[in-house]
């Protein structure tokens, strides 16, 4: 289970306000990809938080719920399937990330950050922490609120693409998915440049 010892192997002053952050929505065919950041309040209640892939639906709203009415702060931040494909998906991660640094109503001292490619151009330092979801409490609580906000925005999106069913598979490249886009073709927001689009693309 995540826990803090990562915030707390951090130099005292780097341990000021640290702050999570993971992203969601990579590897879809359509959607934005989504970052978000969290400031957990360190006296507050303990959460029984944990990655986000390791928690069913209902778990992760509510402890969505937990996390929005206990962090010191919370930012998220999108980069479109547009931008996605203008600047390739790595460099629209990074720029939802920075994105959600910069709604941040705190300055963080510390960013620990989900993976091995933290962002450049950020306020302050920052960990890459390989399954950092997994380990530290701050980006497991920033994998579930990224999780839970970019659900929600595939299931709005699903109202007004109904024909792809967005709010089953978020994007991803399901069989149902797929036997939509053969039978419809894609919407603005699917990724033309993610496989197997790309190489569709002249026959849609």
């Amino acid at each position: 289970m995540p826990d803090f010892r990562h915030e707390d192997d951090l130099p005292r002053a780097a341990r000021l306000v640290v702050a999570g952050m993971d992203e969601v929505g990579r590897g879809p065919l359509a959607g934005p990809v989504c970052a978000a950041i969290v400031v957990l309040d360190r006296n507050g209640p303990p959460l029984d938080v944990d990655d986000s892939k390791a928690l069913s639906a209902r778990a992760r709203e509510a402890l969505f719920a937990e996390i929005c009415a206990g962090a010191r702060a919370i930012s998220f931040a999108s980069a479109s399937a547009r931008e996605i494909d203008a600047i390739n998906i790595r460099q629209a991660t990074h720029l939802a990330m920075r994105r959600a640094v910069a709604g941040l109503a705190l300055t963080p001292t510390h960013i620990l950050v989900d993976g091995n490619d933290p962002p450049s151009g950020l306020p302050c330092g920052a960990t890459a922490i390989v399954k950092g979801d997994s380990a530290s409490l701050s980006i497991a609580a920033a994998s579930i609120v990224a999780k839970v906000l970019r659900d929600r925005m595939m299931a709005r999106l699903a109202a007004f693409h109904p024909e792809y069913a967005f709010e089953k598979h978020a994007g991803y490249g399901t069989a149902r998915h797929l036997a939509a886009l053969k039978a419809h073709g894609p919407c603005r927001h699917h990724r033309m440049t993610f496989s197997p689009l790309r190489q569709a693309s002249l026959s849609f």
